[in-house]
């Protein structure tokens, strides 16, 4: 049980991160290792700086009015927010006593399902793999009650790629998909079109497609790969694979959004 978490950074008048003017706070600690994560001094679990659920509701109230004239609310960012999932809960919950709204940008990678993966985490028995991804799923069905909207990231629809992209494995991120329609809990979906990774028109039209089979899904977002985070792998001296890679031009943009819309999904 936590009443602390660790959070990397704030951003108090986010516009992009889910509807209106959100408080949008990025969460410490990732399993993934996105070859174009701008947020890579976010995936250690220790770094960041320790908050009380107390301390973090104080200073979102600051911004109150702005939220709800804008219809705006709370947005856990990351790095991965539900590697934190009762931290976040305890935060969730007080934020709902105060009318505030609530969601959650994630890659759903957070123990529900699947074991394994390229990241850094130890060997453990296939019991205590279970164990595990039994408390975790626990954990985040409690944090859910409290959730208004998930933003979740599906980074490619073939396992393979999948692992390629991230290092880490699918299955948790489509588990995840399934809970939040069972539980119809409304849903955005973002993925990130990269030139020559996840671009193609038979790439979109898979993930359109398998979308259709949700009935939560309120909104599809194509974000457009970009390299503002790259200064931040120089800085770690990390290797960016991606050093060469184009931003898409705004007709791909153009030309991939249509093929969402031909399914009757909002893009």
């Amino acid at each position: 049980m936590s009443g602390t978490g660790r959070i990397h950074s704030i951003e108090t008048c986010g516009t992009v991160d889910g509807p209106g003017l959100r408080y949008v706070a990025f969460f410490q600690g990732c399993r993934l290792r996105c070859r174009y994560c701008h947020n890579p001094d976010t995936w250690e679990l220790g770094g960041g700086k320790e908050i009380t659920v107390e301390e973090l509701v104080r200073d979102v109230l600051r911004y109150k009015s702005y939220i709800k004239f804008s219809k705006g609310g709370f947005t856990a960012s990351g790095g991965e927010p539900l590697l934190q999932a009762d931290f976040l809960r305890r935060l969730f919950k007080q934020l709902k006593e105060q009318g505030i709204h609530t969601a959650i940008d994630t890659t759903g990678n957070a123990g529900i399902a699947g074991s394994g993966g390229t990241g850094n985490s130890s060997k453990t028995s296939d019991n205590s793999n279970n164990s595990n991804s039994w408390a975790a799923f626990v954990e985040i069905e409690k944090l859910l009650c409290y959730t208004d909207l998930v933003l979740l990231d599906i980074k490619s629809l073939c396992p393979d790629k999948y692992r390629a992209l991230s290092g880490w494995e699918l299955e948790p991120t489509l588990e995840l998909a399934r809970y939040l329609n069972y539980k119809q809990i409304d849903v955005w979906i973002r993925h990130v079109i990269v030139p020559g990774l996840t671009d193609s028109e038979e790439e979109v039209d898979k993930l359109a497609r398998y979308l259709t089979k949700f009935s939560n899904i309120q909104r599809v977002e194509l974000l457009p790969f970009h390299k503002i985070g790259e200064y931040k792998w120089e800085s770690m001296n990390l290797p960016y694979s991606l050093k060469d890679t184009p931003e898409p031009s705004d007709e791909t943009m153009k030309r991939l959004k249509e093929i969402v819309e031909r399914y009757g999904l909002v893009c």
